[in-house]
């Protein structure tokens, strides 16, 4: 009964804190769109066009 508990426990907080990690790794992200690119990708059919190094 008790291992029973603990199990359902550490499921449900293992849920939570991937839960957690994903909004902070979402939150860290910078947005990536058309409003960023440059005019010359727009009609560039280069594989690297954009990328930033």
């Amino acid at each position: 009964m008790l291992a029973r508990r603990f199990t359902i426990v550490c499921l449900l907080l293992t849920l939570f804190s991937m839960f957690f990690a994903s909004l902070v790794a979402q939150a860290g992200r910078t947005e990536r769109g058309w409003q960023n690119a440059r005019t010359t990708c727009l009609f560039s059919q280069d594989i690297n066009c954009g990328r930033r190094r």
